[in-house]
């Protein structure tokens, strides 16, 4: 047993990542919901390997609050993946968007995600993206957040550990260690599937304007979003003095 339910719980980070080390994703997704109970939720794009943290995490906690924010920008093949998803593993889905529509947006800013400058990024980053998943998390009264990050997808992700801090919450990342052969058996041992666009070469797939399939002129599958510009969205950002660096360095 690593940690003690608690309904808001003081944990040393120290301590926690040294006994969760060794422990399999499942018994991480364990301990997260032993530890948080209530106060646990989970995030997920529908992206291109969604599927395992949606099956991993439901396996363990069926009626787990899984948090999508919703763009208004997602390809259509997006939209329909995630309804296929939801509906096999009758997942608890929380949409939440920007009260500012797309065309509203549009209107006042002109097409943001259209710049090729970083600020313009983050602002649109803000408004669609941040700011309705830290509206998602107070409302449902989270005190610690599931997600999929993987160490091998950005620097900032490299940082990481099994338990982090952000924004007064706590993190919690039962993959982080896991690779694409990792998360390939794991799809086909649960007959899982990818999103459909990896077949047409997307490594990683956001919004329809600022994601492209992957090229051999790109070192990395992040190059392939936000126009190579930044790595990182802001939603697994710390909220410390150095975020607005932070987004804006194209290592991220």
């Amino acid at each position: 047993m690593v940690g003690i339910a608690l309904e808001h719980p003081d944990l040393d980070l120290d301590t926690v990542n040294q006994s969760l080390t060794g422990l399999s994703a499942t018994r991480m997704v364990e301990w997260a919901a032993e530890t948080f109970q209530d106060g646990l939720v989970m995030s997920t794009s529908f992206g291109i390997q969604s599927a395992v943290m949606l099956h991993l995490v439901t396996s363990v906690v069926p009626t787990i609050p899984v948090i999508w924010v919703d763009t208004g920008y997602l390809p259509a093949k997006t939209y329909r993946f995630a309804e296929q998803l939801s509906d096999r593993l009758q997942l608890n889905l929380k949409v939440y968007q920007s009260p500012i529509s797309p065309a509203r947006m549009e209107a006042l800013h002109g097409q943001l995600w259209s710049k090729d400058d970083v600020e313009s990024l983050n602002v649109y980053d803000q408004m669609r993206k941040v700011e309705p998943m830290q509206r998602a998390l107070r409302e449902l009264g989270a005190t610690a957040w599931l997600a999929g990050l993987r160490s091998d997808q950005t620097d900032h992700r490299s940082t990481l550990r099994w338990v982090n801090r952000q924004r007064g919450l706590y993190k919690i990342l039962p993959i982080l260690d896991w690779h694409a052969k990792t998360v390939y058996e794991y799809l086909q041992a649960h007959d899982l599937p990818y999103h459909p666009m990896f077949d047409e070469g997307y490594m990683t797939v956001g919004d329809w304007h600022s994601s492209r399939p992957i090229t051999a002129m790109d070192d990395h599958e992040r190059d392939t979003r936000f126009h190579g510009l930044k790595q990182e969205c802001g939603l697994h950002l710390p909220q410390t003095p150095g975020e607005e660096e932070s987004l804006n360095s194209s290592s991220l």
